[in-house]
């Protein structure tokens, strides 16, 4: 099974690196082949809102940059991670810009997902998601609205599952508190894919 891992890293802000390493290990041992994209480092542009990979060059974007490779990656993932700072309950920029790009891979067109209009699908499957967000301080309000923000995304990109947690970045990240959250995501993507 593939992870891809999202690394929304701030250019000046809180180093994941240690979360990062404690995600991947457990990844690992729940057999999973792990790949990190560490966002800051690559050249992704900003969505441009054109709608032109839903129209013109259905599926890709029209924009040739990381942007494009990372949607290719997250779509032949069985397990994507968002890691990033919650900025105001959402995800850092890095994130953010990455996550714009990924609309070519849903439809264009709608459908009644619970009571509610989604897009449909593109593709036959789609990654569950894991999101760790880390603040300096938990902020209960901000926490609530950044797990919600992941569950409408889950909700948008088709993920079978989807699990979220947030930490203090003084939080000890060999913890069982990752393990846990691993394995839980971990052992539903292996039912999934079986």
């Amino acid at each position: 099974m593939k992870a891809l891992i999202l690394n929304g890293e701030e250019v000046d802000g809180l180093s994941l690196k240690h979360i990062s390493k404690s995600i991947k290990e457990e990844l690992r041992s729940c057999d999973f082949e792990v790949e990190e994209i560490l966002l800051k480092e690559k050249e992704i542009a900003d969505c441009l809102g054109l709608f032109k990979c839903w129209v013109k060059t259905p599926g890709i974007c029209i924009i040739d940059d990381y942007g494009r490779k990372t949607a290719a990656k997250l779509i032949n993932s069985e397990l994507v991670v968002f890691l990033t700072p919650v900025t105001f309950g959402s995800y850092s920029y890095q994130l953010k810009k990455a996550l714009d790009r990924m609309i070519p891979l849903i439809s264009p067109y709608f459908k009644k997902i619970e009571g509610e209009f989604h897009h449909r699908k593109r593709y036959s499957k789609y990654p569950s998601i894991l999101a760790v967000g880390v603040m300096e301080k938990i902020n209960q309000a901000q926490s609530k609205i950044f797990k919600e923000l992941v569950k409408r995304n889950s909700i948008n990109f088709h993920s079978a599952y989807c699990e979220t947690e947030v930490f203090e970045v003084a939080d000890d990240f060999n913890n069982k508190k990752i393990k846990n959250l691993v394995k839980v995501i971990s052992e539903k993507v292996g039912e999934q894919n079986d």
